[in-house]
């Protein structure tokens, strides 16, 4: 996880927003106190002032009302005095104007050129004119001072007389509040660090939490559920880390049922005899066995990410919508000029309750034995009712001549008695093959075997067909003079080498020769048997052991073969722990092998 910055950290976040509010709130009490304690000290300044000059209207009133006499000294000297025991460090000037704006006395002795001058100013003209007081305040460009300017009429009688012009130094006042602002300024910036150093705490009473929270989170996010969040108090953070605390524990829970279920989930679909596929939503290959691997034969770096059609070889047939809608499996044939590879392919859909689809499933099965067990068992029925169905329609027509006639014919009745007679062995062969192959395959049959010297055996059937051949064909036997001891069951061998040498004379020609041979390897017997029939086209030779199975069809039937001798021979040969298998050129002759398992024992010891 990407550490935050401090610069964009909560921490930084929450001491300035707790700072700047205490900063406004500070700052609008201070505009508002700075605000009040001006007024207040203007007002009270003011009154002061106002005061004072009440008492100096009330003298300045009775000197210019009084009844003068040639003693008595002029209005300016009389006021002049007044004035002269007026005096104030607030009040700089006071000048006594009478109604008609002339100056009758003044404070400053410096300004007393300005008696019996005309006073030109506003405020003394409005207040001689309206009776009321007027003030302002301005600043002296010399100075640099506020002054604050006062007119006050004079009223007597209930007539203005005259008025009172008071210039006072205001400018202590603002001293006053600029001292009292920078004690504010001060405190505000103290206050300000103990906020700050108190909103840091706070902060981290709120971060550290958060922070732990943070570490434990990036935890969970690699595996790790075992540390858990402290605990700093039982607030709504303290109630934040303990349900983190519970959600730990259940995630804990959770992931290790999880774990459980995919461990065997894994197992389940790893040990499958079936191909198992899954997809996302798109039809993109996102889960694949090991079976499923082996069946499609496709690393599976190779199948991931990819569409399951194009995977199974279905693109140009099903797109993914398709097979989501499809209800019945799909056979996939894989197969090729070398071996048959077929695959059933069901399809189950991944949906939410809403009916959304979210994948799909898809199980493979090879079903190549099925159909091949299949296909054999359409062809094995076929070819018994065929070869019933030959001698049954020959011996039909034969019965149906004898019984519209034909018996009373003493040249023509035996014949066809006798060919009724053939073709009903021929049945029984055939019957009596398909019932021993069919006791094979249920393994509803024992070996009677015994310790047998195959080298006397294999010569008293090859003795026992050159006394009963009835071709012109040479026996040449190439088998040692010694002993060699094998264990088989000596009915059902013979039946094997009976009819592995039936089919080569039946197919060796007239003149011909055939060959047997026996060979000692290891621990096995290598058997022979040699024609020069017509052979055996190089794609079919493998074919000769299935059953029914003929080269030549038309000749083996006129033969009268069943097409089940060397079908018996395999299962016989297999049952005794040998393996048999021929090989053959065409016009040159084919040769049939088989081996039996052997042992090495003293010449006398089974005599």
């Amino acid at each position: 996880m990407q550490k935050v910055g401090f610069f964009r950290s909560i921490h930084l976040k929450f001491v300035l927003m707790y700072v700047l509010l205490i900063l406004i709130a500070m700052q609008v009490i201070g505009i508002y106190f700075a605000q009040e304690l001006e007024q207040t000290l203007e007002k009270n300044f003011q009154e002061s002032i106002k005061d004072r000059v009440n008492l100096l209207e009330f003298s300045v009133r009775e000197e210019m009302t009084r009844q003068r006499t040639e003693e008595d000294p002029s209005p300016e000297e009389s006021l002049k005095s007044v004035l002269s025991g007026f005096s104030s460090d607030d009040i700089l000037e006071v000048r006594i104007i009478d109604s008609k704006m002339r100056i009758l006395a003044t404070s400053e002795y410096e300004n007393q050129q300005l008696v019996n001058q005309p006073m030109v100013d506003e405020l003394v003209q409005n207040s001689i004119q309206s009776g009321a007081q007027y003030s302002k305040t301005y600043l002296n460009e010399d100075s640099q001072r506020r002054i604050w300017v006062l007119a006050m009429p004079v009223i007597s009688g209930g007539e203005v007389i005259g008025s009172l012009y008071i210039e006072s130094n205001i400018e202590k006042v603002y001293s006053q509040i600029n001292d009292i602002n920078q004690i504010l300024a001060g405190g505000t910036a103290f206050s300000l660090g103990i906020t700050v150093i108190l909103g840091i705490l706070l902060a981290q009473t709120i971060t550290r939490p958060i922070a732990d929270m943070t570490k434990q989170a990036s935890a969970m996010a690699k595996g790790n559920f075992a540390r858990k969040v402290r605990v700093y108090g039982q607030d709504e953070i303290g109630d934040l880390a303990k349900a983190f605390n519970h959600l730990t524990t259940r995630l804990q829970e959770a992931q290790s049922s999880t774990e459980s279920e995919r461990r065997k989930l894994a197992t389940v679909l790893s040990n499958m005899t079936d191909g198992v596929i899954s997809t996302d939503r798109k039809g993109r290959i996102i889960l694949i066995n090991d079976t499923a691997l082996g069946m499609l034969g496709v690393p599976r770096e190779h199948v991931l990410n990819r569409p399951v059609p194009a995977v199974l070889g279905l693109e140009q047939e099903h797109t993914f919508e398709d097979l989501v809608d499809m209800q019945d499996p799909v056979t996939i044939d894989f197969s090729d000029e070398e071996r048959p590879y077929i695959l059933r392919a069901n399809f189950s859909v991944i949906q939410k309750e809403t009916g959304f689809v979210n994948g799909l499933i898809v199980v493979l099965h090879d079903i190549t034995e099925q159909e091949k067990i299949e296909m054999e068992r359409r062809e094995f029925v076929s070819n018994v009712s065929h070869e019933l169905r030959t001698p049954l329609t020959s011996m039909r027509s034969y019965l149906e001549a004898l019984a519209d006639g034909a018996w009373k014919d003493e040249e023509i009745a035996p014949s066809f008695l006798h060919v009724t007679q053939t073709e009903t062995e021929r049945m029984i062969r055939l019957v009596t093959d398909l019932l021993q192959l069919s006791r094979m395959d249920s393994r509803e049959y024992e070996l009677n075997t015994d310790i047998v010297d195959f080298v006397k055996f294999f010569h008293r059937i090859i003795d026992r067909f050159e006394l009963m051949k009835s071709k012109d064909v040479q026996f040449v036997r190439l088998i040692p003079p010694g002993p060699l001891y094998t264990e088989l069951d000596m009915d059902k061998m013979t039946q094997v080498i009976d009819n592995i040498i039936s089919n080569a004379l039946k197919y060796s020609p007239d003149g011909g020769n055939v060959r047997f041979s026996v060979q000692a390897e290891d621990d096995h017997i290598k058997v022979a048997v040699s024609d020069q029939g017509m052979g055996i086209p190089e794609a079919n030779v493998k074919r000769i052991f299935e059953r029914f199975y003929r080269a030549d069809k038309a000749r083996s039937r006129a033969m009268g073969g069943t097409g089940l001798g060397l079908a018996i021979a395999k299962e016989m040969i297999q049952a005794h722990g040998g393996h048999i298998w021929a090989e053959s050129e065409e016009g040159k002759g084919t040769t049939i092998f088989f081996t039996l398992p052997f042992e090495v024992v003293e010449a006398g010891e089974w005599d």
